[in-house]
C-alpha cells in the first residue's frame, strides 16, 4: 500500500522534519505523483514570495506609538 501524503507532510518534508525513510518515500510519491508535485513546487513558490515580503509600519502608526510613549513619560531609546 502506497502512503497518501498530505499538504502539511509536504510542509515537513520542506522545513526537513521527516524522518529519512518518510523523506524517501515521500521523494518516491513526488515522481510518480504529478499533482502532489505540482503542490510541492506551488508551496516553494509561495515560500520564495513569502520571504520577500517586507513589512513595515505606516508612518501613522509610528507616530502614534511615538505620541504614545511621550506622554506616558518613557524614556527616549
Amino acid at each position: 500500500m502506497i502512503k497518501q501524503f498530505t499538504p502539511n507532510d509536504l510542509v515537513r518534508y520542506i522545513y526537513q522534519e521527516m524522518s529519512e525513510v518518510e523523506q524517501d518515500l515521500l521523494m518516491q510519491a513526488l515522481h510518480s505523483d504529478h499533482s502532489l508535485m505540482q503542490e510541492y513546487v506551488e508551496m516553494l513558490s509561495t515560500i520564495e514570495q513569502m520571504d520577500q515580503i517586507q513589512l513595515q509600519p505606516s508612518e501613522k502608526v509610528v507616530k502614534s506609538i511615538k505620541a504614545m510613549a511621550k506622554s506616558t513619560g518613557l524614556q527616549k531609546v
